[in-house]
């Protein structure tokens, strides 16, 4: 199966009302602002998206909203990440057939799978529905890590074309490469190495501070891609405090913070996760408070905007 997929794709944050019940208006108006910025395509129900705080029908709900906005567009894309391999099946058939573009599937949760369960998991996701699949492999967070040599055995799996690499460790890119060669495509998983990674071969970025710099982001991606790598190095010194962020256990906080002070959608966040607080909230304000004041414009490194 070919794979298209490149550029910027927001892992998407899922927007709540005050009462905790799902803003599928203020969810749309931020994809509104990101794609209106230049992102490349939408990633639903990812980490950012909260997928685990969400009830089955509302996932299908926020998908069925966004398919029906962004159809066609560009590609849009839901998390798959259950519990059991048999409800990620489900779920996967289910996505598919309301008209998602693909999936980015993450091994079971919870249960901390082999590399014989894992590989038997993916298989049987990609088996589920026809979509093409980005693999998610965050070791840290996830604590399954799906190597190269894993990889390689998965390479006859047509479905699955694409990985989203968030290991932390940016040799992997190279590894992969060795190993599976342009079998898949891949993508930096975490924010502060993309440029590493792009360096490297990643020619695909799934963002979450995006969420809040969409323009930004843009910038750094273009001036990479265009290989004008000093220019794209002074635009990610800037940003690296901002990205620092994304690596955080408290992500989705950090990440809806930051969208809420750049006047992109509200903090809000289901528990267990809450809002930040003291001392914490005051450090990371800090952070983006400062990043909105430094921000980058597009017309310093392009006369025709």
């Amino acid at each position: 199966m070919t794979c298209s997929w490149q550029g910027v794709f927001p892992a998407a944050t899922t927007q709540f009302k005050g009462d905790g019940s799902l803003d599928l208006a203020a969810t749309l108006a931020h994809l509104d602002a990101m794609v209106a910025a230049g992102v490349h395509g939408l990633i639903m129900l990812g980490t950012v998206g909260e997928n685990c705080s969400l009830e089955p029908e509302e996932k299908l709900d926020v998908i069925r909203a966004v398919v029906d906005r962004f159809r066609g567009r560009m590609p849009i894309l839901s998390g798959v990440a259950e519990y059991t391999t048999a409800g990620a099946c489900r779920f996967a058939s289910a996505a598919r057939a309301i008209g998602v573009d693909g999936l980015m599937v993450l091994p079971a949760m919870v249960y901390k799978s082999d590399p014989r369960e894992t590989i038997a998991h993916y298989r049987a996701v990609a088996a589920a529905s026809d979509a093409p699949i980005m693999v998610y492999n965050n070791p840290v967070s996830y604590k399954v890590d799906i190597t190269p040599a894993m990889f390689d055995q998965l390479a006859e799996v047509p479905t699955l074309v694409a990985i989203k690499e968030s290991s932390e460790d940016v040799r992997r890119i190279t590894d992969l490469k060795n190993t599976c060669g342009e079998r898949y495509v891949i993508f930096s998983g975490v924010d502060d190495l993309v440029l590493e990674s792009l360096l490297l071969g990643a020619t695909g970025w799934v963002s979450g501070l995006v969420n809040a710099f969409p323009a930004e982001n843009r910038l750094l991606w273009d001036l990479a891609t265009e290989g004008r790598w000093a220019e794209a190095l002074e635009v990610y010194r800037w940003y690296m405090p901002l990205l620092h962020l994304d690596t955080h256990v408290k992500l989705v906080q950090y990440i809806k913070l930051a969208q809420q002070e750049c006047g992109l959608g509200s903090e809000r966040v289901r528990a267990p996760r809450l809002v930040i607080e003291g001392d914490e909230r005051a450090q990371v304000l800090a952070i983006i408070r400062a990043g909105i004041a430094a921000r980058p414009r597009r017309e310093a490194y392009y006369t025709a905007v």
